[in-house]
């Protein structure tokens, strides 16, 4: 389907060409389409977790408790955490030869598949808590994506060093998963909100400047939107995660 560009019969500014204005509208289609795509996905997984911790018979397939009380995962509900990670692999490596069809396909199944593990957090936490570190993950998210769409500072740098502290918050993740200390989640937590705020700025500019990088034709477009959205999807939901954990309040 050819990309039409919804905006481009918009009069021109006084002292703008018109494809300098048509370049510009196309531009805020391009991010109108990728915050499109993101919010649906956010939307797809909140529906799917919350519709999944209500069914005892999920519940009693993913979930195992053992005699000391403590909650585990079944077979399926490994399955179900990990399938998100393959599923990502395969649209990050594989977009170029998938139909736009079928990437649609894998992203919202990878939404789904979120959704379907994150049941977990409804029944650790109260649901007005959950709803309150929604809105204000929502409303940090925006603030940073608005600067990082806005900002003339070239974020390239700050993103590195995001990505660098992100997959060392990952190793020291992994390491306490043996170790269980408290003090080394906490500070785990605090960085992951941190990094996820920064990478939200600096993920909104990237996707700016790949508009400008692609120049290409409809195909190309809806599919780097996708991996876009996937991209900014991640950072809302991570953060998500890292705030519950300081304003979530626990069920009895």
């Amino acid at each position: 389907m050819e990309f039409r560009d919804p905006f481009a019969t918009a009069a021109q500014p006084y002292g703008q060409t018109r494809s300098a204005v048509g370049f510009d509208a196309g531009l805020r289609a391009y991010m109108l389409r990728i915050y499109n795509y993101m919010a649906s996905a956010l939307a797809l997984t909140g529906i799917v977790a919350l519709v999944a911790a209500n069914s005892p018979a999920f519940l009693q397939a993913i979930y195992t408790v053992n005699p000391n009380g403590h909650m585990g995962m079944t077979g399926l509900g490994w399955l179900i955490t990990i399938a998100p990670l393959g599923l990502v692999l395969w649209l990050s490596m594989g977009i170029q030869r998938m139909s736009i069809t079928t990437a649609q396909a894998v992203y919202w199944g990878f939404a789904t598949l979120i959704g379907l593990s994150m049941t977990s957090i409804f029944i650790v936490y109260t649901g007005e808590s959950i709803a309150r570190t929604f809105f204000v993950t929502a409303g940090t998210f925006g603030a940073m994506s608005i600067w990082g769409y806005t900002t003339k500072k070239d974020l390239t740098g700050m993103g590195h060093f995001l990505i660098m502290g992100l997959i060392g918050i990952i190793i020291a993740s992994i390491v306490n998963m043996f170790m269980h200390s408290s003090g080394m989640a906490w500070a785990i937590s605090v960085l992951g909100v941190a990094i996820f705020v920064g990478l939200t700025a600096y993920d909104t500019q990237k996707l700016k400047n790949m508009y400008y990088q692609i120049g290409g034709g409809a195909d190309m477009l809806a599919k780097v939107s996708i991996m876009g959205a996937l991209t900014l999807y991640l950072d809302f939901i991570n953060m998500f995660m890292y705030l519950l954990r300081f304003m979530g309040d626990r069920r009895n």
